[in-house]
């Protein structure tokens, strides 16, 4: 088919549904399944509550979509399940990326995905978006080059904010190059510019995908995380984050406005390493903003921060410290699908 001219809206833009997968899988979770199910159902509710949207919902068996209908019980009316089968639940990479056309229609773009550079190669994965844009019914598109949703952040005016750790990777497409990763995003994401900052958080599996790091709340204005701990280390990375942002200007010229708010601190695992905690990892839905929290002292200011920034939504914190030791948050286990104009 010919290639239409589109772009992706901004996450505040409205959405018909967001798509979700239910965690299953014993052998990934271990002993914190139940509290990741937990967490799970908390943002779900959160986001489909108080006029919010249709949760698309993926589960892989009967009792599967039966612990998932229990556990959504007080949103049940607003869930949508569907029989696919996920590797896990990091939907905002293996799904696709929703873009509209000039005339407002949505497509899918199903951009390859290869396990986060070949470090998490799991059944299934590779499938999940031309399954999730066959259930969606938007019409598909096959951009053919690797790319995950949480790499690339944009502002819905053709800004595009991302990290060179992870695009220019060589795990990812080592043949391009960044102009050819530019004229790529251009086409398929209808970047007019794009803003690259460096790296990301320590132990990052995902090798600095920019949606721990800076995400836009509104066009020309990026909130992004600062540390209080000296002990952190991620405290000079996110230094630099800021002050590079500041540096910049969008597509439209603007001289982006920079917003810190705290950052969680240390967030250690079982094993004593550092977790790649972010409040910035959060999820904009029609009605609400669902950070989430670790339970750490900077949980209560970084919501509050961020209730200061979008006015018209309701913003909460939820629970996200059993998801992050799998390897992410809230926005890692969504995927927009925006309304048709």
């Amino acid at each position: 088919m010919i290639h239409p001219d589109v772009h992706q809206p901004a996450e505040w833009d409205r959405h018909s549904a967001c798509w979700l997968a239910w965690p299953s899988h014993g052998h990934l979770w271990g002993e914190i399944l139940g509290p990741a199910q937990a967490e799970v159902a908390a943002l779900g509710v959160a986001i489909a509550e108080a006029g919010g949207e249709v949760l698309e919902l993926l589960v892989q068996d009967d009792l599967a979509e039966a612990e998932a209908r229990a556990a959504l019980l007080p949103v049940l009316g607003q869930v949508r399940f569907h029989r696919v089968p996920v590797g896990d639940i990091w939907l905002r990479d293996t799904a696709p990326i929703f873009v509209q056309d000039r005339a407002g229609l949505v497509h899918a773009a199903c951009f390859r995905f290869n396990g986060w550079g070949g470090k998490y190669v799991l059944p299934e994965d590779d499938q999940v978006a031309g399954r999730v844009a066959a259930l969606s019914g938007a019409p598909r598109l096959d951009p053919g080059w690797i790319l995950e949703g949480g790499s690339v952040e944009g502002d819905g005016e053709g800004t595009v904010l991302t990290t060179r750790q992870c695009l220019l990777h060589p795990n990812r497409n080592p043949r391009m190059t960044q102009a050819d990763i530019e004229a790529a995003l251009r086409k398929d994401l209808g970047a007019e510019k794009v803003l690259w900052l460096d790296e990301g958080l320590l132990n990052d599996h995902t090798d600095g995908h920019i949606d721990t790091l800076a995400r836009f709340t509104a066009p020309g204005v990026v909130v992004c995380m600062a540390t209080s701990d000296a002990r952190d280390p991620n405290a000079a990375t996110l230094d630099r984050l800021a002050a590079d942002l500041a540096s910049l200007t969008d597509a439209r010229g603007r001289k982006l406005e920079v917003v810190r708010i705290p950052s969680p601190g240390v967030v250690l695992d079982e094993q004593g390493e550092v977790l790649p905690a972010s409040y910035v990892n959060f999820y904009i839905g029609n009605s609400s903003v669902v950070v989430p929290t670790y339970g750490t002292p900077q949980d209560g200011a970084a919501v509050a921060a961020l209730g200061g920034l979008f006015p018209r939504h309701r913003v909460v914190g939820r629970s996200a410290r059993a998801i992050l030791s799998g390897g992410g948050a809230f926005h890692c286990i969504t995927q927009q699908q925006p309304e048709v104009l």
